[in-house]
C-alpha cells in the first residue's frame, strides 16, 4: 500500500487521470480552503479552540514562528474513515491517491437559501447528471450551499432561539444512493462548504457514518466554490498526516482546466 505520507501524486494514475492527455499547463490552481484566523474561524461546537501564539519574532531572535493549538477539523479540513470508525484506516494510514480525486459541484444555494435544513435528494443528483452526465466513478461529490459566504459570522452556525444549528447536507437516501451504483467506487469523498455533509439536524450523524464505513473521505467546509466548475476538475487534499489522525486541516486545490 501507498501511504498518504509517502506516496507519490501522479496526474496520470488510478481514478485521478486527467481527460484528453491535458498536462499541468493546461489547469489552472483554485485555491478551496479558509485561511485560519483566531479572529475569523467557525469551531464546531465542543471542539478544542484555536490559537495562534507568537513564540519567535525576527528582531528578538532572528526568526518568526507560531505555536498552533487546534483540533485535526479545525476550517477547512479532511475527515478519515477512522474518525467515527474503530475498524477503518486512520489519515495516515490512506492511500496517496485517496486525496487526489475528480470532482463535480452540485449547485443547491437557492434550495439551502429557503430551507436551512435541506437535504440533497437521489432527484437532485439524477436532475444533475441528466444536465452534465454521469457522476465520475471514484469523485469528490461536492455541495455548494452557499455556507462559505457566511464564513467567520455567527450567521455560520445559524443557531435558532432554542441553540440548534440550521444547515443544509446530503440525505441518508442520496448518499446510499451514491454508494450502492458504484459512482463512488471503492474510494472517493463528500464535499461541502458547511461544517458536515449532513445537515445539521442529523445529531446523530448518519450520512458521516455510512460514508467513513465504506473508507470514504469528507472534505468540509470547502471555500472559493464559485470558482470549481461543476464537472471536470480534480481536487487535491493536502494537510498534516498524523499518526492514528482523525483527518486534517487542510490546503484543497482544484486542478481545473483552462479550455
Amino acid at each position: 500500500m501507498v501511504s498518504a505520507v509517502g506516496g507519490t501524486m501522479a496526474a496520470g494514475g488510478g481514478s485521478a487521470q486527467a481527460s484528453g492527455g491535458l498536462g499541468l499547463n493546461d489547469y489552472r490552481l483554485v485555491n478551496l480552503a479558509h485561511v485560519n484566523d483566531p479572529d475569523r474561524t467557525n469551531v464546531y461546537p465542543g471542539d478544542p479552540a484555536f490559537t495562534l501564539t507568537t513564540v519567535t519574532t525576527v528582531p528578538e531572535h532572528g526568526f518568526y514562528l507560531q505555536y498552533v493549538e487546534q483540533g485535526e477539523h479545525t476550517g477547512t479540513h479532511w475527515g478519515a474513515p477512522a474518525h467515527f470508525n474503530d475498524d477503518q484506516p486512520h489519515a495516515d494510514e490512506l492511500d496517496a491517491e485517496d486525496l487526489f480525486l475528480p470532482a463535480v459541484k452540485v449547485d443547491v444555494r437557492e434550495r439551502a437559501a429557503r430551507d436551512a435544513d435541506y437535504e440533497v435528494t437521489v432527484e437532485d443528483l439524477r436532475r444533475w447528471e441528466k444536465r452534465h452526465g454521469r457522476i465520475p466513478r471514484e469523485a469528490a461529490v461536492v455541495l455548494w450551499t452557499g455556507w462559505q459566504d457566511r464564513w467567520g459570522t455567527p450567521a455560520f452556525y445559524n443557531f435558532d432561539g432554542d441553540g440548534q444549528m440550521h444547515q443544509p447536507g446530503f440525505s441518508l437516501a442520496a448518499v446510499e444512493w451514491l454508494v450502492g451504483t458504484g459512482r463512488l467506487g471503492r474510494r472517493g469523498a463528500l464535499g461541502t462548504d458547511t461544517f458536515s455533509p449532513e445537515r445539521a439536524l442529523d445529531v446523530d450523524y448518519r450520512v458521516s457514518k455510512l460514508l467513513y464505513r465504506e473508507r470514504r473521505i469528507s472534505l468540509e467546509i470547502l471555500a472559493n466554490l464559485e470558482q470549481l466548475p461543476e464537472q471536470g476538475a480534480h481536487v487535491l487534499v493536502g494537510g498534516v498526516i498524523n499518526r492514528r489522525g482523525s483527518g486534517s486541516p487542510a490546503s484543497v486545490y482544484a486542478f481545473v482546466p483552462k479550455r
